[in-house]
């Protein structure tokens, strides 16, 4: 006979255990409320490093408040009750009977500073998640004005968490994540793009000149293959300096077997003979699509790695610096697309000095190799 469900059975059910991170956070708010001057040992968390209202509250309250002399401490509960209520200002729905569990689960209060640190490796994961999870976001936004410099700030927001974290958890060499397949990406409409990729490749047939001016464009950056294979036929026919025209480059197509997939020549002639518009515009917006699709598979990457709750964070600070390095390719041929290549600065002549420098000379001098 088939189980009937009690009411609210299925409710129940629905809500997911505690994930390690609680019970950790668990044992380190014990430890702290056992034994609060082992606060002293506790470094690199917030209160905002907690996966919970409740015990976000718990430690701002424990870290804000005067620590109690532990005689006193050990005698009554009057500094916990000014703990309980300084949370409640939070959270109202803390207890005593909750501040009692959490001195009962912990293991051992001198443990403290090794249960701080898992705290602040799991937050360090939830930051990265989150920062990926903005740079997908922003990639996705049709309504911004300045999709890309509003990608690549994201980007460097990013790549900020992760220096960060990278500050926190010094990558180990060789320490890869462990692979985690990326969520699907939306499927894109290539519509509009195989219209423009259509324009660029006719109009670089018909003004051959103009293709050593988008160098920064490479075949990678268009969608189709087809389209991919006919810029290196051009690409490659300007460098030689040979005739271009559609036929020619049918003829170089064919020699690099780009019609083996059943493409028509036909079509391939009337693909070539219909220009519009410049080279460097068309080559600019393939190339805008290339940098938002490197975006999206890199933000989907560092998503996933920091969904896998098995991944170190020395692993995810390697994982992610290794994805990001692909928008920093593409973003270097954006530059010189858009004429923002940054100029380097020159370099201080070196000074001479009778003797050893002071701190603070010294301290400056470190300083300014550090920032070059």
């Amino acid at each position: 006979m088939p189980h009937a469900p009690e009411p609210d059975e299925d409710d129940l059910d629905a809500i997911p255990p505690p994930q390690p991170v609680f019970h950790v956070e668990q044992a380190l708010l014990g430890a702290l409320l056992l034994d609060p001057h082992r606060l002293d040992d506790v470094t690199g968390i917030a209160a905002d490093s907690f996966s919970t209202a409740a015990h976000a509250a718990l430690y701002a309250a424990i870290t804000t408040l005067p620590l109690p002399d532990p005689a006193e401490h050990a005698k009554n509960t009057k500094w916990l009750e000014r703990v309980l209520a300084t949370g409640r200002e939070q959270v109202r729905g803390l207890t005593a009977s909750y501040l009692h569990t959490l001195v009962q689960v912990c293991p051992w209060p001198r443990h403290a500073p090794a249960y701080a640190r898992m705290v602040e490796a799991e937050h360090a994961r939830r930051r990265l998640q989150t920062a990926a999870e903005r740079l997908l976001q922003t990639v996705h936004d049709v309504s911004l004005p300045h999709p890309v410099q509003a990608v690549l700030a994201e980007a460097d927001a990013l790549a900020a968490v992760v220096d960060d974290i990278a500050a926190r958890f010094p990558p180990r060499a060789g320490v890869l994540p462990r692979t985690a397949a990326p969520s699907p990406p939306v499927a894109p409409d290539y519509t509009e793009a195989v219209e423009e990729e259509q324009m660029l490749l006719a109009t670089a047939t018909a003004n051959p000149a103009d293709i050593e001016s988008v160098l920064w464009l490479l075949p990678d950056d268009l969608t189709l293959p087809l389209h991919a294979g006919l810029w290196q036929c051009l690409t490659a026919l300007a460098r030689r300096r040979e005739p271009v025209d559609p036929v020619t480059v049918l003829w170089e197509a064919q020699q690099r077997g780009l019609l083996d997939d059943g493409s028509e020549p036909g079509e391939v002639l009337h693909l070539l003979a219909e220009p519009a518009g410049s080279v460097e515009h068309w080559g600019e917006r393939a190339l805008q699509r290339s940098l938002l699709a490197t975006a999206d598979r890199t933000g989907r990457r560092i998503e996933a790695y920091a969904g896998d709750t098995a991944n170190t964070p020395f692993q995810l600070v390697v994982g992610a610096r290794r994805s990001l390095a692909d928008i920093g390719a593409v973003r270097t041929r954006w530059q010189h697309a858009a004429g923002t290549v940054p100029t380097p600065q020159p370099r201080p002549e070196p000074t001479t000095r009778a003797g050893p420098p002071t701190t603070t000379a010294a301290y400056t001098g470190r300083a300014a190799r550090a920032t070059r």
